[in-house]
């Protein structure tokens, strides 16, 4: 499967459009990060246990994506958009979200 957030992928065309696809994931955050990144807010630095959470997120968001585009029968996924945001009571749970288009590559 082909993830691009190009609207095209070089040597191929497109020969049928599938439909816009999604992935999205709503990941909590441990004590402990919080408490790291808390500190981290105090004294500076990066947050390594929120930055860790985000990217496994951003990486399952992709998969559902492209799981969901072969359900289709889809071979590649372009335009692809990632959007992030904060979520809960106190900002607790971060969201990933992913959309495209699933397309059918020559």
């Amino acid at each position: 499967m082909i993830i691009t957030t190009t609207p095209s992928v070089e040597g191929h065309s497109i020969r049928e459009y599938k439909g816009i696809v999604f992935g999205e994931v709503i990941s909590g955050v441990d004590i402990f990060q919080d408490i790291g990144a808390g500190l981290r807010n105090i004294f500076g630095g990066r947050s390594s246990g929120y930055e860790e959470e985000l990217k496994n997120a951003r990486i399952q968001a992709l998969e559902e994506m492209g799981t969901r585009a072969a359900h289709l029968g889809a071979n590649a996924v372009v335009g692809v958009r990632v959007d992030y945001e904060v979520l809960g009571s106190n900002n607790g749970m971060l969201m990933v979200n992913v959309s495209g288009t699933a397309v059918v590559l020559d």
